[in-house]
């Protein structure tokens, strides 16, 4: 499992012109699934992103957690995330899970996040999406089980 993880000032995402989720300060996380990836993954990963200290403090440090800031979360699903290009320029996707045990994950990471008192919105799993993010920082970080 692994997460690209932006700090942001807002994000939004949009499916065919409606608004989905959005935020205004905090973070914007794309998660991408592999084969054999676990709910009990999806479950060390959103504690971790609980405590990432990777929010501004009062001196502009990166020291505070989305539980110290009561900053929001937008979680958007991204299979792209295990492109393979090792073989060409054209990416595979081999390592990707299969959607229905991505949606599985996927949701299982969002429903503990919740259940970790994060405030969390959602993009909307397997849809063409239009996203739109102003970066903070810029503070960008994958984290990986």
């Amino acid at each position: 499992m692994r997460l690209l993880v932006q700090r942001v000032k807002k994000a939004e995402v949009q499916v065919d012109g409606n608004k989905v989720g959005s935020i205004e300060g905090g973070l914007f996380v794309l998660v991408g699934i592999k084969k054999d990836d676990t709910e009990q993954d999806a479950e060390r990963l959103a504690i971790k992103l609980s405590k990432l200290r990777v929010m501004a403090d009062e001196n502009g440090k990166m020291n505070l957690s989305l539980m110290d800031t009561n900053k929001k979360v937008l979680v958007v699903s991204q299979f792209t995330l295990y492109a393979d290009t090792t073989g060409g320029n054209r990416p595979s996707f081999i390592d990707a899970a299969l959607p229905e045990d991505a949606r599985k994950v996927y949701e299982h990471f969002v429903a503990k996040l919740k259940e970790l008192e994060v405030s969390v919105e959602t993009g909307s799993f397997g849809d063409y999406m239009q996203i739109n993010t102003e970066l903070d920082g810029p503070v960008t970080i994958i984290i990986e089980n």
